[in-house]
């Protein structure tokens, strides 16, 4: 069963016009325009740092699985889109229009192309540009982008608060009821639950460990630094 089908629960199924507020009815995988865009940015990513590696194709197809009888349009495409490139910004700003209500969606998105980006064994400068530039026309804050670049590349040492989403002078309570509801967000059983493939499941549990360190990480600063001040 395609992996699109599988996240088909969080959209919005409301009938309307394919440019409405709420998001597309039915499984995004049988949503043309989704499957297009997602596919672009997933080629045009292949490209962004200059060459296109087979295994980045390989990747694309472990994570945005298709339907048997779409595999040979999509590899058409993925072909003509990753000769450059531009025009990535249209691609995600229509998606992002198609499923602003729905930022899980989109977050299942940039996972998957974290994962692409990461599939020659390197992710360039140039690929992190292209995916921070993603990630602000799908809406995401330049805090939530910060999260997901540790969850997939590792906790930055000095930015466990990108991690939990909030500012440096939150107070404890409010960055302990940050990494509460982090943590019940991202748990790993709702990845299951939602029939995503076990790579996806490996990411909730690396987001999991990385919000857990983030918060073990402030807490242990705060105490610290409260101790300094002590003397």
């Amino acid at each position: 069963m395609s992996f699109w089908r599988n996240i088909a629960g969080l959209a919005v199924r409301r009938p309307d016009a394919a440019d409405c507020v709420d998001c597309p009815p039915g499984p995004p995988g049988e949503d043309p325009a989704f499957s297009t865009a997602v596919t672009a940015l997933g080629a045009k990513l292949a490209k962004a740092d200059g060459r296109a590696h087979v295994s980045e194709f390989d990747a694309f197809s472990l994570v945005f699985q298709t339907d048997a009888a779409s595999e040979p349009n999509i590899h058409r495409l993925y072909d003509l889109a990753r000769q450059t490139t531009r025009g990535f910004e249209s691609y995600a700003k229509r998606l992002a229009k198609r499923y602003r209500n729905c930022p899980q969606i989109l977050e299942d998105v940039l996972d998957g192309l974290f994962y692409i980006a990461a599939a020659d064994g390197i992710v360039s400068e140039e690929e992190l540009d292209y995916l921070e530039q993603v990630a602000g026309y799908f809406g995401f804050s330049a805090l939530a982008f910060r999260r997901m670049k540790a969850t997939h590349l590792g906790l930055a040492e000095d930015d466990p608060y990108g991690v939990l989403e909030v500012p440096h002078d939150a107070t404890d309570d409010h960055v302990r009821t940050a990494w509460k509801r982090a943590l019940v967000e991202t748990h790993p059983d709702k990845a299951r639950s939602r029939g995503l493939p076990p790579e996806y499941v490996a990411v909730a549990e690396s987001k999991a460990a990385a919000i857990n360190a983030a918060f073990d990480t402030v807490m242990r600063e705060r105490r610290s630094l409260a101790l300094e001040g002590a003397v």
